[in-house]
């Protein structure tokens, strides 16, 4: 296996400052928690291993207090969640994606959209 210590040295760091005041962020411990052997979150921690499936990474975000897209981002994984909605409408997933990459949309303006998107009543 490749690993990627990039998302290896930040789920040990974010574990880390979580078992400075909790001893259930040990690695053994956590590991148990996200469903892992302790050896295999410490090859994964060390970029010995690939980072585990986005669903894992999801959980350990959550256990670790920290943002699922950043822990997905350094593990260049896709969330399952976004990946299903575009196998639901490819077509139209894909042409609103590259619409936006054409526009040269900013990070500012996803957010824009998102914000409008979210108080947009459906008919």
């Amino acid at each position: 296996m490749a690993g990627n210590l990039l998302f290896g040295q930040r789920i040990r760091e974010l574990r880390e400052a979580k078992k400075r005041t909790d001893p259930a962020f040990s690695l053994r411990r956590f590991a148990q928690a996200v469903g892992f052997s302790a050896t295999f979150l410490s090859k994964v921690e060390t970029g010995e291993f690939d980072p585990p499936k986005a669903d894992n990474i999801k959980r350990m975000a959550e256990l670790l207090d920290a943002d699922p897209w950043e822990l997905l981002h350094l593990a260049e994984k896709a969330d399952p969640e976004v990946v299903q909605m575009y196998k639901d409408q490819p077509r139209e997933m894909a042409d609103f994606l590259r619409t936006a990459r054409e526009k040269g949309i900013t990070a500012d303006e996803w957010a824009d959209l998102t914000r409008k998107l979210r108080t947009m009543k459906r008919k």
